[in-house]
């Protein structure tokens, strides 16, 4: 039950609560004390506060009216705090061992938190060294040190921090009035917040791993040491994290895409340039495959553009100004003046495909699909298997439409996701409505008009679609708002898959018209989207996803035929033969090895049917199965088992379109 202040003797001031309900409290109080006041559990459990949309410590006092909302650890706004208050501590930890220590940043990420360190004095911090911190960090917590935010003058910032550049350089770029320093223990760090009442809340405590880093992602700065940690405000969560952890380590594309075969790296060919080995390509073939054939039924023609263009198209785009300075260099031709840019984005080159015959109101809405591949130069230190790369693939496609059909073509896009999702098994996801920063509008190109107007299409084709949604402001593209698609795997994980991008800004840059029923010119409105994102990504997440146990449907090799000795090696040639005319994606394993060893090694190809042969197959002209972690499943003539898979296939497919 709320408790009743005395408003004889205090200030007044209204906090309005998630459910709109308010309540006046003496100005001054803070989110823990309202906490409190609530329920006495509730504050036990809390960790942070938004007040007025802005993230708070719980300890900063409330001056004036507000709308807040309470973060327990369930939210992402609690595990930030709880996260960025453990990378504090881990930097606090850091400097009673290292005292020579220099601090970048120490940001909390998805899953922890890490520090960028400048350890000083030759001295180098290797896993070794790790457990030392830990133990260091858990000693700390147990001081229950209380994180107390005071704001500082520009001024004072540059001598507190006087004897670290790192530090210096950050408070430099920053405006007089704003700044915030956070003190705990003996360890004081430049820091915005929000962060834990006080370090006893830190229960469990592991530091995972040390990597460099170079200094603001400049591989032309000084490379720093990155330590990586996560916190939990229980051992058990740490127990069944680190469990987890293991499992994602089995499921790693890089290692399972070199067990299968799928892909490969060479440093001569270059950092970040995938090359996809036989198994792989025939697996994103058939991906591609699949999506060609959906795009079909809605309406999307294929084209194809060059891997360059001038660098006048992108300037024109805003991709130059944008990205340009940390793009791939121009290409210089022979002829004077000329320039040229691998290719970042397909929607140049669609707009100009769209401008290259007129178009009446008629014709829209066009829609323009391909699988285009694109390059980004990424820092190498950033650089990770398929899902950072430099060179990838799209499965870019470009709507333009007229806007009484802008929203009904988002809505059909959407489909086209859950359709995909559904096809792959991914049931778990966020719809994420990506808007812009609008304190921050140098970021982004065209009129505020365009972009209240990308907004609320979004927003109103989502509630027409029933979609349930997260709004985030700052995250849109620079030319609009869009909707993203955040997935689940099944260890828990977030990737973002699937996007849609509405675009007013691209075909006024471009100039792109139709003509009206009122026979006049006007402009079309674009929609980008991606449903698998990258084709590089999308494989990578997909691996880890199913540890490499693809879909029926999808996997490049259904079958693996294995004869019992070399004597049943022609016979295995004959069911191999029958198999791949009745397109049933198969394979034979006539090493002279015994059986028990073949079925242990096609185990962990992942290969889903295993299918031995013997005396008594090659009399009966048929095959012993066994399933991929399933074990045996009786022996089939070879034409039943051909309508057996192809009865799966077809049943999977169904429930696809179901």
């Amino acid at each position: 039950m709320l408790k009743n202040f005395d408003k004889t003797e205090n200030i007044m001031i209204k906090i309005t609560l998630p459910d709109n309900s308010t309540q006046e409290y003496p100005e001054g109080i803070t989110g823990y004390e309202i906490a409190k006041n609530i329920s006495p559990r509730l504050a036990k459990e809390v960790l942070s506060i938004t007040v007025n949309d802005q993230l708070w410590d719980l300890t900063r006092p409330i001056d004036s009216d507000a709308s807040i909302k309470l973060h327990k650890w369930e939210d992402e706004e609690g595990k930030h705090a709880f996260w960025h208050s453990s990378a504090h501590l881990l930097a606090e930890a850091i400097q009673e061992l290292y005292p020579e220590t220099k601090f970048g940043i120490g940001p909390a990420i998805d899953n922890g938190f890490y520090y960028d360190i400048d350890p000083g004095n030759n001295n180098v911090i290797t896993e070794a060294d790790l457990s030392a911190i830990e133990k260091k960090m858990i000693e700390l917590a147990r001081q229950k040190n209380s994180y107390n935010r005071k704001e500082v003058g520009k001024e004072d910032a540059l001598k507190i921090f006087s004897n670290d550049e790192y530090k210096q350089e950050l408070i430099s770029e920053l405006e007089d009035g704003t700044i915030t320093v956070y003190q705990h223990g003996n360890f004081t760090d430049l820091c915005r917040g929000p962060h834990l009442p006080q370090t006893g809340a830190i229960k469990a405590v592991k530091v995972l791993s040390v990597a460099g880093a170079y200094w603001r992602g400049d591989e032309k700065r000084k490379q720093l040491t990155r330590i990586y940690g996560i916190t939990f405000p229980k051992q058990k969560m740490l127990e069944e994290y680190l469990v987890q952890l293991e499992e994602a380590q089995k499921r790693d594309h890089r290692k399972i895409g070199k067990e299968l075969d799928l892909f490969t790296f060479s440093q001569k060919v270059g950092q970040g340039l995938p090359l996809w080995m036989p198994k792989g390509a025939q697996l994103r073939e058939r991906l591609e495959t699949f999506l060609k054939k959906v795009q079909l039924k809605y309406g999307y023609d294929p084209v194809i553009t060059p891997h360059i263009g001038q660098k006048e198209l992108y300037v024109t785009s805003g991709h130059y100004a944008k990205y340009g300075a940390d793009s791939f260099q121009p290409i210089n031709t022979p002829a004077e003046g000329e320039e040229f840019l691998l290719k970042p984005m397909n929607c140049p080159h669609h707009c100009e495909i769209f401008k290259a015959r007129p178009h009446s109101y008629k014709d829209l809405p066009i829609r323009y699909a391909e699988f285009g591949t694109v390059y980004r130069y990424e820092q190498s230190g950033e650089l990770h298997g398929l899902t950072r790369v430099r060179g990838f693939t799209q499965d870019d496609a470009h709507i333009f439409c007229r806007p009484d059909q802008l929203k009904d073509e988002f809505k059909k896009v959407i489909d086209i996701i859950f359709y995909i999702f559904k096809a792959l098994d991914f049931k778990d996801y966020t719809a994420q409505i990506s808007l812009r920063d609008s304190e921050k509008v140098e970021k982004y190109i065209g009129s505020d008009e365009n972009w209240d107007k990308a907004e609320e299409a979004i927003v109103e084709a989502c509630e027409e679609k029933g979609l349930t949604t997260v709004v985030e402001k700052g995250e849109a593209a620079f030319y609009g708002p869009k909707l993203d698609f955040m997935i689940k795997d099944a260890l828990g994980r977030k990737w973002q898959l699937g996007t849609i991008q509405v675009d007013y800004n691209l075909p006024e840059r471009f100039e792109l018209e139709y003509t009206g029923k009122d026979n006049k010119p006007h402009r079309p409105i674009m929609i980008h989207r991606a449903p698998f994102g990258s084709m590089e990504r999308f494989v990578a997440v997909l691996i880890e996803h199913t540890a490499g146990k693809f879909p029926l449907w999808l996997t490049p090799e259904q079958v693996v035929i294995m004869p019992v000795s070399e004597k049943y090696n022609e016979y295995g040639k004959k069911v191999l033969n029958f198999l791949n005319n009745s397109d049933i994606r198969a394979v034979l394993d006539d090493r002279n090895e015994k059986i028990g060893r073949k079925i242990r090694d096609n185990e962990l190809k992942r290969i889903p049917y295993l299918l031995i042969v013997g005396a008594k197959e090659e009399e009966e002209e048929s095959v012993s199965v066994r399933r991929q972690g399933e074990g045996d499943k009786g022996t089939m003539k070879n034409n039943e088992f051909v309508s057996f898979i192809n009865g799966e296939v077809e049943k999977l497919l169904e429930e696809i379109e179901q």
